[in-house]
């Protein structure tokens, strides 16, 4: 198939109303028959759940799974940023003069990225990860850093996919998809981490109740099938750790590397 044909098929499955119609499927009763199956086919790790695989009653209850206390390691340093997601990297650098260059081949404004938002001018010389959730993953979103939640904007945008062809052949998707945004105030400044809604994701949902003061490691929210976070942090206020690197697998609660914090 073309990559023409390719682009205009995925503008047409673009449509909140397919994802719509997608997201019930996943949510009826009659998906739980699927679920064997779909964790067959895309490799999924049951023994980590939190519940044995007979007991979901819905695919998108079980995609939108826990795990077994104890699953996942939280780096406790507190000068580290972790990794909010089980995910693989698919972009990482710095940002120069508020702009994120060679995403997949594509250059990306902060401005753009976050709505315009007043706290855009925070982050124009800051760093960007984008982790990328394959259907194999974990897909619940946990806080990177303590702090405090300052603010919450949710974004309206379409669905395109965030996977390899999307980010390569679509327009900018990452900053045309749906968005919710969260900034964390921390001990050595600000952090925001955009999720970023997908093809054939009905919603992208906060783990209620909201609270203002939140740990490292803590539930945040959580994808209804694959997607994307992009972590970005303030002007010269992070250090990636040496060995990571797009295409390098990280597991949430990893040290992603480590946060500039004031001298005691």
């Amino acid at each position: 198939m073309n990559r023409w044909l390719m682009r205009s098929m995925t503008e047409l499955t673009s449509r909140k109303w397919i994802s719509r119609i997608t997201g019930r499927l996943a949510q009826s009763a009659v998906s739980r028959r699927f679920i064997p199956s779909f964790a067959r086919m895309y490799g999924i790790q049951v023994h980590e759940a939190e519940k044995p695989i007979g007991e979901y009653g819905t695919l998108n209850e079980f995609f939108t799974r826990r795990l077994k206390d104890g699953a996942r390691v939280i780096d406790a340093d507190p000068a580290t940023l972790v990794s909010p997601v089980d995910a693989l990297i698919t972009g990482a650098g710095p940002v120069k003069s508020g702009t994120i260059f060679n995403i997949k081949g594509q250059d990306y404004t902060i401005e753009e990225l976050l709505n315009r938002s007043p706290r855009t001018a925070s982050y124009v010389g800051g760093f960007c990860l984008v982790l990328y959730l394959s259907p194999t993953d974990y897909h619940r979103i946990h806080t990177p850093v303590s702090g405090t939640v300052v603010e919450r904007e949710h974004i309206p945008g379409k669905v395109y996919p965030v996977n390899d062809f999307g980010l390569r052949h679509m327009k900018r998707v990452l900053s045309r998809n749906e968005r919710l945004t969260t900034y964390i105030r921390h001990g050595g400044g600000e952090v925001a981490v955009v999720k970023v809604g997908a093809m054939n994701v009905s919603s992208i949902k906060y783990v209620e109740p909201l609270t203002q003061q939140v740990e490292k490691g803590q539930e945040l929210a959580y994808f209804e099938f694959g997607s994307t976070v992009v972590l970005l942090t303030e002007d010269h206020t992070f250090t990636l750790r040496n060995d990571l690197m797009p295409g390098k697998k990280v597991r949430m609660g990893e040290s992603l590397g480590t946060l500039r914090l004031p001298k005691a």
